[in-house]
C-alpha cells in the first residue's frame, strides 16, 4: 500500500458532494487534480467533521489521481484494481473513507488559510501508473511554492536514482518507501508475483539505498505493516536493517479493506502491534538493537536487550505509541500523524487507538501497558471504556 492516513470524520457527508462523483473524477486527473485524504479535506475546509478527541492534522496527504488508478494488485490495498466493490475505480473509498479530488491550485491556495496554521509537511504519494514520474514532480513544485516540508511516497518499480535527484531538486526534503511486508517471501505473494503484480523486494530496497545516498541518513523512510503474516521477531530485523542502511521506520497495522483479497484476514492482536511499535522506536533513537532483543520459538518478543528501567522510560514518554512518520518543519516530531485507519472509532474509543495523533495521556499509557504484556492471538478486545472521545456521539455503533 503506498499510502496510509485519515483521521475519522464524525459524518462523511452524501456521495458525490465534494468533487467524488465517478462521472466527474474522470476528467479530474494528476498532475491538475489530486486526491485527497478526507482528513486532509476538513482541516482545508472542504469537508465537515470533528476529529476524535480534537486531533489535529499537521500533514496533508495528496494521492496521485488516474482515470485507470494504480497498476499494482497488493493484496491488501484499496486501490487494487482487481478489489471486488461494487464502486467504481475513481469513486472506491481507500482506508475505509472516501478520497475527494481536488485541484492541485485549490490546496496550494488553502494551505494559506488560517485552518491550516498547524500544518507542517505535504506529502504527496504516488501511485504505480507510466505518468506518475512527471507528475509527481510537477505537483512537488507547486506545493513547493507554499510549504518547504514535502515528503513523497514513492513508486520503486516506475523509479531510479537520477529521478530521485530531480525530485530533491524540485523540493522534496524526505522520502518515503512503502516495503509494507517484512519478508521477501511475504512480499512476493502479496505485492509480485503471488499476485501478478509488478513490485519486486530488492528493487525496493535499491530504492531505499538510493535515497540514503541523495536525501542522507535518516531522511529516508519505509513503511511497514504488521499482521501480514509475519513474526514480531521478522519485522523488528526488517526495522533494523532499514536503520543500519539509514532509513527509519514508519509502522502501521493491518485493517482489512473490504473488497481486497486480503478482506477476510484479522487485524494483529494488540499486544503484537504494541511490542513491536516500542522497539522500533528504540531502535530508531539508537537504545536498542534487534540482534540482543530474545524471542520466543513463536516469534514473539520477550526481552528488549536493555534494562528495565530504559524500556519504561520509553513507555512513560509516549512517543513510540504515537504515529511513526517524518517530523514537521518546525521541529514536531511525527508531523505527518496519520493514525486512525488501523481501527474503527469504537476501537479508539475502547482503548484501542493503535496509533495515537498526539502524545497518550496517562491512561492511555495504563492501557498500552496492559496491552504490551498481553501474548494472545486475540485480534482485537475492549480494553477501557470512553477513553476521552469527544466526539458527542455514539462510538459503539461503529464496531
Amino acid at each position: 500500500m503506498e499510502v496510509h492516513q485519515h483521521l475519522y470524520p464524525t459524518s462523511l457527508g452524501p456521495k458525490g458532494d465534494y468533487r467524488m462523483g465517478s462521472d466527474i473524477a474522470k476528467r479530474m486527473e494528476s498532475p491538475e487534480y489530486v486526491k485527497i485524504s478526507w482528513a486532509a479535506a476538513m482541516t482545508l475546509g472542504l469537508a465537515p467533521g470533528k476529529f476524535f478527541r480534537d486531533a489535529k492534522l499537521h500533514c496533508l496527504n495528496l494521492l496521485l489521481a488516474y482515470d485507470g488508478g494504480c497498476a499494482a494488485k497488493c493484496a491488501y490495498c484499496g486501490l487494487q484494481s482487481t478489489r471486488q466493490t461494487d464502486e467504481s475505480g475513481d469513486d472506491r473509498s481507500f482506508i475505509r473513507v472516501d478520497w475527494p479530488v481536488v485541484s492541485v491550485d485549490e490546496i496550494v491556495k488553502g494551505m494559506g488559510d488560517d485552518c491550516c496554521s498547524h500544518v507542517e509537511r505535504v506529502c504527496v504519494s504516488m501511485v504505480t501508473h507510466a505518468r506518475a514520474r512527471n507528475d509527481t514532480l510537477d505537483i512537488v513544485r507547486r506545493v513547493r511554492s507554499r510549504m518547504d516540508s514535502i515528503s513523497a511516497l514513492i513508486t520503486p518499480t516506475i523509479v531510479n536514482k537520477d529521478w530521485l535527484i530531480e525530485l530533491k531538486r524540485a523540493g522534496v526534503d524526505k522520502l518515503g518507501v512503502a516495503v509494507d511486508a517484512a519478508t521477501p517471501d511475504l512480499f512476493d505473494r502479496l505485492r509480485g508475483k503471488g499476485v501478478g503484480g509488478p513490485h519486486r523486494w530488492d528493487r525496493y530496497w535499491e530504492t531505499v539505498k538510493e535515497g540514503v545516498d541523495v536525501f542522507g541518513r535518516f531522511e529516508v523512510g519505509i513503511h511497514l505493516m504488521v499482521g501480514l503474516g509475519e513474526t514480531e521477531e521478522e519485522s523488528l530485523r526488517t526495522i533494523q536493517r532499514a536503520y543500519d542502511m539509514g532509513a527509519l521506520s514508519h509502522l502501521f497495522s493491518f485493517f482489512p479493506e473490504n473488497g481486497s483479497a486480503m478482506k477476510d484476514r484479522a487485524q494483529p492482536p494488540v499486544g503484537t502491534y504494541r511490542r513491536v511499535q516500542l522497539a522500533r522506536h528504540m531502535i530508531n533513537k539508537g537504545m536498542a538493537v534487534a540482534d540482543d532483543m530474545k524471542f520466543g520459538q513463536d516469534g514473539k518478543l520477550v526481552d528488549f536487550g536493555v534494562a528495565d528501567a530504559v524500556v519504561n522510560l520509553a513507555v512513560e514518554g509516549g512517543l513510540a505509541f504515537m504515529t511513526s512518520g517524518c517530523d514537521g518543519g518546525k521541529g514536531m516530531a511525527n508531523a505527518c500523524n496519520r493514525p486512525f485507519s488501523n481501527g474503527t472509532p469504537y476501537q479508539a474509543y475502547m482503548g484501542e487507538l493503535r496509533n495515537y495523533p498526539f502524545k497518550p495521556a496517562g491512561e492511555d499509557v495504563k492501557v498500552i501497558k496492559q496491552q504490551l504484556q498481553d501474548y494472545s492471538d486475540v485480534p482485537t478486545k475492549e480494553w477501557a471504556e470512553g477513553l476521552g472521545c469527544g466526539l458527542g456521539c455514539d462510538c459503539k455503533k461503529d464496531r
